[in-house]
């Protein structure tokens, strides 16, 4: 049977992406150029990742707060290294009225602004002025604080989760009294992120340090998960700063120490973003539409009963609506199921591979037969087939009883099913055999040339610096390619640098990337 989707990832995966996202009905592009309306299948999935981060960061003794959309520039003007990062993405309000001049509504010239706002394109500063304020003692510390927001960064080649003008995000931001429990703070939220990807989105990613040319803005330390996309490309997933005090300094955030003297805080700043969903997408959908690892599911399961106008339809819809009473009692993934009963007014096939396209992780029919022998008819959306990709849609069917009593099972099956399967193309897909500046380039070749998806390469380096440093980024740039991290496990790590020949001092990952 032909698959679900108008496209495969094979014959063009940029619109494949763009296919699932439309039709899993996650979103859509607005009238804002670069700006997406995430509708509520999407922002279902949304919800289940902040809820369960938002739990974790509590956990790790965060509160939650929240900041101005605007930025004073002078706030900004006040760390170079970081405007210079972020000054070709500001968005910029200069007048706070309209005014109707020669018929068309304008800026009103009598009501410019005494100082430009900046729309947040991340929070830093303001943040900073707040804690120059809040801190006072060595008592005030730790000062750790996140904030659930919205952000702005013009960009010019927008994709909906990936890149857009306006996204959604959580900040952290902490302050310490000295590098070490910074540093703690920053690995400490790196492994939250991962540990999260790996065991909620069900997508596995390399955690380590990004090199000196791709680093945070102002940060001394930026941290990063990379995880591999189908098509091989990284995705950085989420990122941990070490911002040192250079934030402090500019913004003036001293306390008191326990002998009396005074000394500037030591800051990070961490985050991750709808790409997620993004991320989420690209690691586990397939020509059929998406697939949703059940812990972000917004429906874990759906029942689809199949109507017909007949007389048997009081009894189809009445077992269905007791299955998921009975079904939504229980628990699994840490949180009670999930269960959505589709009554739409449409044919239940439809209905079906409206589910599929959406990627509910269990979706149930339930026929005239089902509910008078007390069976129920299911197909996980993990293992849609009996045999290759356009074969036969594998349906299976279980006792009433039984499928409610391995329901919770087989959520966990599908979520561990996604994570094996994502863990096995990623391990296959890192190339650690290429060892000259050439071969690198012939592997990579043209991007995706022939339609072969390239992964990445595992390579030396020697960490260089000025002029050395600029010439790699020069190459890496004409080539398309990253230095993506460098992995926290070093073990391994090759005798040599691949793009200066000196003695290796640890290993790093070259891709490309969205």
């Amino acid at each position: 049977m032909p698959n679900a989707l108008p496209i495969t990832r094979r014959e063009n995966f940029a619109e494949w992406y763009q296919a699932v996202v439309r039709l899993a009905d996650l979103a859509e592009t607005s009238p804002v150029r670069g700006c997406m309306v995430i509708k509520p299948w999407g922002w279902g999935v949304w919800e289940r990742i902040q809820q369960i981060l938002d739990r974790r960061f509590k956990e790790t003794g965060h509160q939650n707060c929240y900041f101005p959309l605007f930025i004073p520039m002078s706030f900004l003007a006040k760390e170079a290294e970081h405007v210079e990062g972020f000054a070709k993405e500001m968005a910029v309000v200069t007048h706070h009225r309209l005014k109707t001049i020669d018929g068309k509504l304008q800026p009103d010239p009598e009501a410019q602004l005494e100082e430009p706002l900046i729309v947040r394109p991340t929070s830093e500063t303001i943040i900073g002025d707040a804690f120059q304020r809040w801190i006072q003692s060595y008592r005030d510390l730790p000062l750790l604080v996140n904030q659930w927001a919205n952000v702005v960064r013009w960009e010019m080649r927008p994709r909906l989760f990936l890149r857009t003008t306006e996204f959604l995000w959580q900040e952290g931001h902490t302050a310490h009294a000295d590098k070490a429990d910074a540093m703690r703070e920053t690995r400490q939220m790196l492994e939250v992120y991962r540990d999260f990807a790996e065991n909620i989105l069900a997508m596995p990613v390399v955690a380590g340090e990004k090199s000196e040319n791709e680093r945070f803005p102002g940060a001394d330390n930026t941290y990063s998960i990379e995880a591999m996309m189908q098509d091989g490309k990284a995705l950085q997933a989420g990122t941990s700063h070490y911002l040192g005090t250079h934030f402090a300094q500019a913004q003036n955030i001293k306390y008191q120490t326990a002998e009396g003297g005074t000394a500037f805080c030591h800051t990070t700043s961490w985050g991750v973003s709808t790409r997620l969903i993004g991320g989420v997408i690209m690691t586990h959908g397939d020509d059929d539409g998406l697939r949703l690892p059940p812990a972000i599911a917004p429906h874990q399961i759906v029942i689809v009963p199949i109507l017909r106008d007949k007389p048997e339809d009081a009894d189809v819809s009445k077992f269905a609506d007791e299955l998921a009473k009975e079904l939504g009692s229980l628990s699994a993934l840490g949180a009670p199921v999930r269960v959505f009963v589709d009554k739409k007014p449409v044919k239940s096939v439809d209905k079906r591979w409206d589910w599929v396209r959406r990627g509910a992780p269990l979706i149930l029919e339930i026929g005239g037969r089902d509910a008078a022998a007390g069976n129920v008819t299911f197909l996980r959306r993990d293992q849609m087939y009996d045999g290759p990709a356009g074969g036969k849609a594998k349906m299976q069917s279980l006792a009433r009883a039984a499928f409610i009593g391995g329901a919770a099972k087989l959520l966990e099956e599908i979520q561990a099913s996604l994570f094996t399967q994502a863990k096995r193309r990623m391990d296959e897909n890192v190339r650690s055999d290429i060892k000259t500046l050439d071969e690198m380039k012939k592997y990579f070749g043209k991007d995706d040339e022939g339609g072969e998806f390239k992964g990445w390469v595992r390579v030396g380096w020697s960490k260089p610096t000025g002029a050395a440093l600029e010439k790699v980024s020069a190459t890496l740039k004409e080539n398309a390619l990253t230095i993506r991290n460098a992995p926290l496990d070093q073990s391994n790590v090759p005798a040599t640098c691949i793009f200066t020949g000196a003695p290796a001092v640890e290993a790093v990952l070259i891709a490309r990337s969205y």
